[in-house]
């Protein structure tokens, strides 16, 4: 198993919470995916923007959080949060980087100090000032978080604006059919995220996809479409094992890729906090 204990360094995406209108709905599958149980967001107040707390669940596996899930009235998505040491400081990079602050920096009880953004191209995310919550407690192990990916149509521009917002640096990966690069957070030049450039026709452009662990994805991915799921890329076999893209049922879009493979990324933490 993977845990987490302490924050995570600034620069890292270390939380993903998903907006959905059928809350219900939204337990039942990933409680049978991924076999999450849920506990309410009462620590949170107010989550979110005004989030009401019945409306924001905790999803827990091993009585530790890997996600969030709230209400929301718009299209259905996961957001990736980046770790920030100062969340006022970087939403105003945000907007001197040319990004667009969607929701700024508010106070969630002493859990977080949150905020939303848009880069340059459009694509969401928030930044996460940890307080009592340091974001992700497990990782790297079935149903959790191994993985995020900013899919842009905007390559150079992506890489400028996240390394003025967060200091990234980039690490090039040799393909002969794509542009794609690690991204590396200034703490310790750890492999935190990927970057990849892509055509308007990719099902994922414009946004940071979020990738799950799984013992299993074949079987993953069987019980996500016999729930009413769609494969926006199938079944693949790579480098780093299977991986498939999913669009559940409520319209958000996520990875899945093998769990033992997703320890090549960037989500171990230290190995004093390994367990």
């Amino acid at each position: 198993m993977s845990t987490k204990i302490s924050n995570w360094p600034a620069g890292t995406p270390m939380w993903v919470d998903l907006g959905v209108q059928d809350l219900e709905a939204a337990k039942g599958f990933y409680a049978d995916l991924f076999g999450w149980q849920f506990l309410p967001g009462g620590q949170f107040g107010e989550f979110g923007g005004g989030t009401a707390v019945e409306d924001y669940l905790l999803a827990h596996l091993g009585g530790r959080a890997v996600a969030g899930i709230g209400l929301r009235q718009d299209r259905a998505g996961w957001t990736t949060f980046l770790a920030t040491d100062d969340a006022g400081v970087t939403a105003r990079k945000i907007e001197a980087a040319g990004g667009r602050v969607t929701a700024h920096p508010c106070d969630v009880t002493t859990s977080v100090r949150t905020a939303l953004a848009e880069d340059t191209a459009g694509a969401a995310f928030g930044v996460w000032q940890a307080g009592t919550h340091i974001g992700a407690e497990r990782v790297n192990e079935h149903g959790s978080l191994c993985w995020n990916e900013l899919r842009t149509l905007s390559y150079p521009a992506a890489r400028s604006f996240y390394a003025e917002v967060f200091g990234h640096s980039y690490q090039e990966i040799p393909a002969e059919d794509r542009l794609y690069a690690t991204i590396r957070r200034p703490h310790d030049g750890r492999e935190v995220a990927g970057l990849q450039c892509v055509s308007p026709v990719d099902p994922a452009h414009g946004h940071w996809l979020t990738w799950f662990a799984s013992d299993d994805v074949e079987a993953t991915v069987r019980m996500a479409t016999e729930r009413g799921s769609k494969l926006l890329e199938p079944l693949t076999e790579g480098p780093l094992g299977r991986t498939a893209i999913v669009q559940a049922p409520q319209g958000e879009v996520f990875g899945v890729t093998d769990a033992p493979h997703s320890s090549r990324f960037f989500r171990q933490p230290p190995d004093q906090e390994l367990r």
